[in-house]
This record gives C-alpha cells, structure tokens and sequence, in this order.
C-alpha cells in the first residue's frame, strides 16, 4: 500500500491542479478497502463462517442500508448505489452511481469523506432543513433542542404529469402547480402533458436517517450554513407569512431603505415562466413571400380530437406585402384554394378594434355554436356532418398595436395565433397585413372556459387578418370583401362587430332568407340591448331608453322598410350579404365601389355632405343594393336572427357613439332623396317602384321633422306648459303655476344656448358633468310638461261644459292624438308577443326624449367637421417584428422558435394570463387632433343655417299663438296629430310584416306536412304544387319560388326565388 500510495504521489506532481479530486477518491477507496479487509480478518477470527455466506451478509447489509427503517451498522464498507444529492441536502458523499446525472460533474462530488464530529463538539452545527419550504421566521431564534429528524425530507412527488385540465387549476405545464413559485432554483421549462411522452423520473432514494450522515465540519463563516446567509428577508414584516411585528437586526427602520432600483419599465418575465428562445432559421420563400407552416402547441395538440390534417396540426401564416384589391392577382392563397378546393357557402367577418376578451369571447363562442348548429342539420341538401367546410370564420383586427394583448391570448389559446413569427419586412417591402389560419376545435366561452367536442362544437376554419396599422372599420371591409372574398368567392357573407352574441341560431335564419328568396340582396338582424344579469342593467336610464328605442325600431321601422323592400340600414352588428349582389359592374362601378369611395376622401378633395354621408356607409351600401342598374335587388328584416349587444351606459360614450350615427344617417338620407330617380333605370317592377316612392315621401317626412326637432320640442313645451299660466288650469293659486312657467321658459333656453357652446368647445369626456347635469335639466322639463297634459286632460274630463264628442276641441286635439300614438306602441308590442319593455323601459324614454333632440342632436351637428376615425399619425413603418431578409435566391433568414418547447411556453403563457386576468393598462388618451379650416367653415355655415330656421320658426309660432288657448292653437294639433299620423303609417307597415310572416310560415308548414305524406305513401311523381313541379325523385317542400306563386298576392315584396338547401 505504501508503494501504491508513492506512485500515487508521483502521479499528484505531474498532473494539472484539476485532476486533484479524482486522485483524492482513489486515495478514499483504497483506504476503504484496507478497512474492510481488517475488519473481515477480525470477523473471521472470532466466528469463522463459510466465504459464500459472507458474500451473502455484505449483500443483505446493503439492502438494509438502503431502507429508510435501518440506519448503517458499524465496521460496513461506506458503498452507495444512490444519485448524487440534492445541493440542498447538504451531503458531500461522494457518488458510485451508474444512473445518468442531471448536471456536470463537479469537484464537490468527490471531496474528501471524513467521519463527523463527535456530538459534544461545540464547533459544529449540522444543516437543518426547515419545517415548510419557506424560510424561517426571523423573530423566533434557533432552538438547540430541534434534531435532524424533526426536518425531515418531503417525498419525492410521484406524479410524473400535470393534471390534464385546461379549465382546472393548476394548470399543465404551469410552475403553481408542479414546481413551487416559492422554491428556489425551480426550472423554468413547462412540463409535457402525460399522453405525448412515456418514462419517468428516478424516485429519490434519501432517507430522514441518510441526510445527515456523511456531514463534515464546516466554518461558522460558510455561507452555506444555516446562518450563514447575510441577506434580509425577502418576505414583508406585514406578510401573512411572519408571526410576530418584530423587525430582524439588518433592518433599521430609521434609516432609508434602498430596495434593487426603480421598478423596470418593460415587461418582466414571470417566475417560473419560459421565455420562447428565437433563433435564426433559414425559410424558402414562396413566389417571393413569406409563408410558413408552423406546429401547433403540444397542451393544444394533445386535446384535439382530430389531427389527420395539416389543417389541424400545423397554423399558416402568410405576410401580405400588397395592397387588399391586389391580394389574388398578386398569386395569395388561402389554405381553401390549395389542394383541393372547398366551396365557401358561407362567409363570416368578425371586425374588432381594441375590444377585451370577455368581449371577443362571447362573439366568437356564439358564432361556433352557430356552425355547430349547421353540422348539425343532416337532412340538410347543403349542410350536416361536415358542414363546417363550408363555412369560414375571417377576423380583422384593426391595428397591430391597437389589439387587446388578452384577446391575443384568446387567439392563442385557440390555436390561431402564434408570437415571434411575425415579421414588418420581406424582402424590403412593408407588410400591410399578417394573416394566420387554422382550424381550431376548441372554443372559449364568455367565463374564459374551454369548450371542446364534448360540448357539441366542431371544427371551424378561422383567417385571423390582423392590420398593421390602424385603418379604421372601412378598410377591414376592404380585405373581407376584395382580398379573401375574392379569393374564396362566397354565396352569403354575414358582418359582426366583437360585442355582438348571436342568438343560437341566428346565422341559419340569415342565410335562409338568401336561400329562400334569390331576390334578396341584403338582411338584417334583430339588435337587442344587453340589459345585464337579471335585467339589473335596466336601472341605468340611459340603458333603459336605449332598450326601449331598440325595441320599437324592430317593432315599427324594420318591418315597414322591409315591406316596401328598402331597408334604410342594415346594421354592422348583425346583417348579412349576397356577394354576387355586391359586385361591381364591367366598368367598375357598382355596391361595393361606393361602398368603398369614403375610404379614399381626404381634405379638401370631398365635401363636407360627403364626408359625412360616408360616416354611415353602409346606408351607402343599401342604397346602392337597390338602385343597382338592371337588377331588382331588395332588403329584408329577419327577426328570427337575434343579436344582443352592450349599449353605451354612461353619457360621453353615449353621445359620441350618437354623433356618428346622427349625421350618417342625416346625410345618407339625403343623399338617397336626391338620387332618387336611379330606382327607375333598375329593373323592380311597376309596384315596387311605387313603394319605394312612397317610403321616399315617408323619409322625407321624418327629414323634415328631425331638421326641425329643436323648434318643435321648445314649441310643444312651450304652448302646454304655459296652459297652466291659465287660472282656470292653474292647480296651485296664486299664479304660482305662471312663475314655474316663466323659470323654466328661461332655463330652456339658456340650456339650448349652452349646448351649443358645449358642443362646439367640448368633448364628451372632458365636460361629462355639464352634458350630464344638462340632460337631468331636461329631464325636469319634460316631467313638468307631462304633468301638465295630463292635469289639462283631467280639468277636460271633469268640466260638464266641454265637448267629450270627437271633433275641434281640447279632446280630441290632445287626448285623442297622444292616446293614439302611445296606444300604438302597445298594441304593436303586443302583438309581436314582446311588451316587457313598455313596462320597464318606456319612462325613461320619454324623460330622455328632450335630451335626445337637445343633447345628441345639436352635438351631432356641431360636429359635422369631424370625420376622422382617430387614425391620422399611424402611417409610420414599424419595425419591432424583425425583417425577412432574402440571403440565397428564395431562401430568407428567419427568428423564429427554436423548438416544440418555444411553441409550448406561448401557449402556457396565453393560458396563464387568461386565467389570472393580469389587467392591462388602457391606452392613453390622444390629444384632439387639428381639423381642416374648410371642414370647420362648413360646419359653420350649416349650424347658422339649422340655428336661424329653428329659431324663426319657434318665434314666429309663439308670437302667433301666444295669447290663445290651446284649443284654438292650429300648428299644436299639427304637431301632435304628424306625429299620431305617422305612428299609425309605421303600425299598418308593421301589420302587413306580421301577416305576411303569418302567411308564410302557414304554407311552409303545410308544405312540410304534405310532403312527408307523400314519402310515407310513396306518391307524388310530377305532382303540382302551387304551378311548381314536384317530383323528379326528391323532396322540395322548402322552394321559395313554390311560396311565390301563393304568396305574391298579397306580399307587395317578391318571393320568388331557388331553393338551396335547409
């Protein structure tokens, strides 16, 4: 041994200083084996036992080392069969284990044993692992008393997975679940879900009698000790973690406290989270463009229960480099045209702004379970089990720097949308536009819940275009319809707005009506208010008033517009299109060229009549629709196609969504009363260009009597509530009634006055409190002009001398005229069975009513020099995606993730955050951008125009009227009588709508029946139905052009038309 230990020591001087611990463990093994061999000498001395039973021994004693129930008995050999120990455990044992390691080999793993100190040495306290993984408390000093076994090792976790649950909490892969947020040195790599990978990890092997047996004298000063750390307690004195207040002796409190720095400004990686790692990839381009096929995540992947296409596993994403009208001449292609092409039935464009995820959730859940509901029709010539293929889901985001990052997560969750492959540049040209396709099958739910097959949803095919810059809705219309409307060439195309939850089946009731009827060129739904949980929502007035104005617009005006066939709006939230309808004429000109003309108009190039015709464009859009050339297309209502959306609930909101709406719909109105001769170069027949004369003096109308609201109001207060001024009338003595009278007059006034200079100095949102205080003021004016007719009806009622007989006179001018027309509003809510909101919601209409002349009008008027969509300043190229940059012919140099990992931590960040709902901080607010001299000019003139006509009207009525009874006063019964008289024009509309509705759904039902007769008996053959044919082996009770032939004697809007499908 001697001689060995000199050639060892040779050896030691002519290495190099790293190879000194493995000499040392040559050096530990030999002196073990001298050990053992004495100790097995003098074992045989005194019980000699056979050499094969002494093998045995040595076996069975390393069996019983390794049990956590024995400890090591004296004079065995120190050999381990275990993996090296975690740092933690404080053991510098060197290991003899042929296991793979999980880290490099270090100089720690074979240092010197030496045996440990006695237990009365005082310079030695052995490394205690504490009670939680939590460190301990500083107020509660060390206690000597506590032994190593009272610290005693948690067992190793035997779950080798996450629990596969995405709405469950933890969730896969997330460090809450598997490693602890609290532990140090936990890795940051997410774990795999359990279906996608086999194996296991080796189960520790410490025992609570193995830690601390091979521990070594360490210095007080080592700062691996126990107290050995200098640094203070990462935990607050006020944390639910401490136990008492008492501060640890590294903090004075006197002192300033200096932390690590300012809190960063950029976003931090979260603990326990994965970065995705970018690295540089070498991609071929595809006809000069960057077009990848990027894997999907593995949480994703392992869930879907389909993965037998592409379409399915991998996501698209294609850099749009060209202008939208250019996309299919440029050589683009949707994942639709490649293979084998799928027909397109049905085209969905959902448009979205800076909407949050509750918002876009609700949506898009909505419009899956709709296509849930086509899959789900299989006696259906169009649609069944595989309808899904027909029907394709576009998203345009208006804006890469304008989306909600939460509604990204959404898409992400979806499997529609990946970060880091984006890119602002290819081949030195600016990418207009990023769009990803997949086709998901899984769908989130309002509550941030997912939805798979178990829950009925089936696969849809989703285009997620999002915008680099921000371009306002207009242009999201112009890559729908000319880029990927062009490239798939659809039958029907249906228009939502995020916010907007389709009814169940509301998009089956759209596309029916097309395929009832080939005449039909556009459709409206049904918009209903959101009114809350529990119609809790009903308590702000303002939600109120807008459920009542929503309710009787689809009782009253939709149903008359889409009797005469011209719908003056069909609204962006709900309506569908036929495409082919939309198209442009061989030179050029047509729907959709109009349609598109306001995105184009620029200073002084258009008018302001123009640029606030194009506020409104799609009454545009209708309008173009009917008066096509040569065609007879019409609109239809569809009620059945219902949509709830969330209404304005506070003013500033309220009026600016107002001020849009007010003066498209002004100027589009008239706009289509001067270009009313086009409805005769179309080819309608002689009866419909009739009714669309008659809903033209109809419109007209109204035009007049919004031109002159604000006259008429101050008219209408000012002659019934100055009848009290009458002492006959007046109810409190004294004249009291004429001084209440006079505060009020004045006080309109001035508030109309003051809402001119509001609306013209003011946003909404910077003066809310005067806008606010000024509709309760007319609110108090309106409920004084109520009491009033309703004390001058009573005083008619109980005065014996006055007439009770129809005629002129007081009742019939006043209570018959007002009866008359909140009677309508009854009956016709009704009679479409939908009367609640006359109950709930109808006062606080009428208290609101002067607000909505005084208020919304003059500010929509007052603003007609705004036209901008908030988009000017966004025409900067950004660069923060990174370029493409072509290296080799078609080959480009991409950052893209290096690995599935990459991919999966994305995926496990976007869950991560849906489920926390880290709030984002909104964008801050743009200063009032300077508008052109000649748009405000213009607004000048137009509102001395509208100010003086109202002005001289209201002077020149009461001057005239002034001094007479109301009886005798003519242009009140005029007023109050137009307004009875159009009431009841809007009730007969609405009827006609209600019996025609009536008489189809009577013959779409015996047509049913008549048919499933004739399967069950086997007859039929050629039989006729209606002068349609009706045979030719199949069954085609639906046929619009068979509800024609009945129906067109009385419907005054055609029927005829082609039978798809059901």
């Amino acid at each position: 041994m001697g001689s060995t230990a000199g050639t060892l020591g040779d050896k030691l001087t002519r290495s190099e200083v790293g190879a000194q611990a493995y000499v040392e463990a040559d050096i530990v093994d030999l002196l073990r084996e001298a050990d053992a061999a004495l100790n097995s000498t003098a074992n045989a001395t005194s019980n000699p036992v056979p050499q094969t039973l002494k093998r045995k021994s040595i076996k069975t004693r390393l069996v019983d080392r390794l049990s956590p129930t024995k400890t090591q008995e004296p004079g065995l050999p120190l050999y381990d069969t275990r993996r090296p120990p975690s740092p933690v455990a404080r053991s510098y044992q060197p290991s003899m284990s042929s296991l793979p390691l999980s880290r490099a080999p270090s100089v720690l793993d074979t240092a010197p044993n030496m045996p440990p100190p006695g237990e009365d040495s005082p310079s030695y306290i052995p490394y205690r692992r504490p009670l939680s993984p939590h460190r301990a408390v500083p107020g509660r000093p060390y206690s000597p008393t506590r032994t190593s076994t009272d610290y005693a090792r948690p067992p190793a976790s035997s779950n080798m997975y996450e629990p596969v649950d995405l709405n469950g909490s933890p969730r896969p892969g997330t460090p809450s679940s598997r490693y602890g947020g609290e532990r140090p040195g936990s890795p940051k790599r997410p774990l795999p879900p359990a279906p996608l990978f086999a194996g296991g990890r080796p189960i520790s092997r410490d025992s609570n009698a193995t830690l601390d047996m091979s521990s070594i004298p360490i210095d007080p000063d080592d700062p691996f000790t126990e107290y050995g750390d200098d640094r203070p307690e990462l935990n607050s004195r006020d944390s639910y973690m401490t136990e008492d207040t008492i501060a640890d002796e590294y903090t004075d409190m006197d002192e300033k406290i200096d932390h690590y720095g300012p809190a960063p400004e950029a976003a931090q990686p979260r603990r326990g989270a994965r970065d995705a790692v970018m690295t540089k990839k070498e991609v071929r381009l595809i006809n000069g463009e960057l077009i990848l096929e990027c894997k999907i995540p593995t949480i994703l992947y392992s869930f879907l229960p389909r993965r037998d296409d592409i379409e399915f596993t991998h996501m698209r994403y294609t850099a749009v480099t060209c202008d939208p009208d250019d996309f299919v001449d440029r050589g683009y292609k949707l994942r639709q045209n490649i293979g084998t092409p799928r027909e397109t039935e049905l085209f969905i464009c959902i448009t979205m702004y800076n909407e949050n995820e509750i918002d876009f959730t609700r949506t898009m859940h909505g419009v899956m379970r709709n296509i849930s509901h086509f899959c789900s029709r299989t006696k259906s010539r169009t649609w069944g089990k595989d309808g899904w293929q027909k029907i394709v889901v576009c998203i345009i985001s208006d804006g890469r720097q304008k989306v909600h990052p939460r509604t990204l997560d959404a898409l992400a969750a979806m499997g529609c949308f990946q970060k880091g492959i984006a890119k602002n540049h290819v081949n030195q040209r600016e990418v207009s536009a990023h769009v990803y396709e997949y086709t998901t099958q899984v769908s989130l739910d309002s509550d941030l819940k997912f939805k798979g097959a178990e829950k009925g949803i089936v696969p849809v095919q989703m285009i997620f275009c999002m915008k680099e810059r921000n371009q306002k809705k207009l242009n999201s219309h112009r890559w729908f319809f000319n880029a990927f409307g062009r490239a798939l060439n659809p039958n029907v195309c249906i228009l939502l707005d995020v916010g907007t939850k389709p009814g169940p089946k509301a998009l089956y009731h759209l596309w029916k009506t097309f395929d009832n009827d080939s005449s039909v060129a556009g459709a409206a739904g049904e918009i209903k208010a959101g009114k809350g949980k529990g119609w809790l929502g009903l308590l702000n007035p303002l939600v109120a008033s807008q459920n009542f104005e929503y309710k009787m617009s689809n009782i009253l005006d939709k149903p008359l517009e889409s009797v005469f066939g011209y719908i003056t709006v069909l609204p962006g939230a709900l309506s569908a299109y036929r495409y082919i309808a939309l198209q442009n004429d061989h030179t050029g000109h047509g729907p959709l060229s109009q349609y598109f003309k306001g995105e184009t108009l620029h200073g002084q190039d258009a008018d302001v009549f123009t640029a606030n015709m194009y506020l409104a464009e799609d009454r545009i859009l209708c309008w173009e629709l009917v008066a096509k050339r040569s065609e007879q297309w019409v609109l239809k209502y569809v009620k059945a196609a219902t949509g709830e959306t969330d209404v304005p609930d506070a003013v500033p909101e309220f009026i600016s969504q107002r001020r849009r709406w007010l003066n498209g719909a002004f100027f589009a109105a008239v706009y289509s009363l001067l270009h009313f001769k086009q409805v005769w170069a179309t080819d309608h027949t002689i009866w419909r260009k009739i009714l669309l004369h008659i809903e033209f003096i109809y419109q007209f109308v109204q035009l007049m009597f919004t031109f002159f609201s604000l006259a008429n109001f101050y008219l209408t207060f000012f002659f019934i509530a100055g009848s009290l001024s009458d002492k006959n009338y007046d109810p409190f003595g004294h004249n009291i009634a004429k001084y209440i009278f006079i505060f009020l007059r004045y006080t309109c006034v001035l508030l109309i006055c003051m809402q001119f200079i509001l609306s013209m100095g003011n946003r909404p949102q910077g003066a809310k409190k005067m806008f606010l205080w000024s509709m309760i003021a007319y609110c108090v004016i309106m409920a004084y002009t109520t009491f009033a007719s309703i004390l001058i009806v009573v005083k008619q009622l109980r005065d014996p001398k006055q007439p009770k007989t129809l005629g002129n006179n007081v009742f019939t001018n006043l209570i018959i005229s007002t009866a008359t027309t909140v009677g309508l509003y009854f009956l016709m809510s009704f009679m479409y069975l939908d009367p609640w909101h006359m109950f709930t919601s109808s006062a606080q209409y009428f208290a609101l009513l002067p607000s909505y002349i005084c208020t919304l009008q003059v500010y929509a008027f007052c603003n007609t020099h705004d036209i901008t969509w908030g988009t000017k300043g966004d025409n900067v190229a950004k660069t923060d995606l990174g370029d493409a940059k072509a290296k080799k012919g078609n080959v480009v140099e991409l950052e893209m993730p290096s690995e599935q990992l990459d991919i999966d931590s994305g995926y496990d960040e976007a869950l991560r955050n849906l489920r926390d709902r880290i709030e984002v901080p909104e964008p801050g607010l743009n200063e009032a951008q300077a508008q052109e001299d000649y748009y405000r000019a213009v607004r000048t003139y137009m509102v001395v125009v509208w100010l003086i006509s109202n002005a001289i009207l209201a002077m020149a009525v009461s001057e005239a009227y002034g001094g007479q009874h109301i009886s005798s006063n003519f242009y009140l019964k005029f007023i109050l009588w137009a307004v009875a008289g159009l009431a009841f024009f809007r009730a007969m509309g609405s009827t006609s709508f209600l019996i025609i509705n009536s008489i189809h759904s009577i013959m779409e039902t015996k047509l049913k029946w008549e048919d499933r007769m004739e399967s069950k008996t086997g007859l039929g053959g050629g039989k006729k139905k209606f002068g349609k044919g009706w045979g030719n082996g199949g069954s085609s009770w639906w046929s619009g052009s068979a509800i024609s032939s009945k129906v067109s004697s009385w419907a005054p809007s055609s029927w005829s038309g082609s039978s798809l499908g059901k």
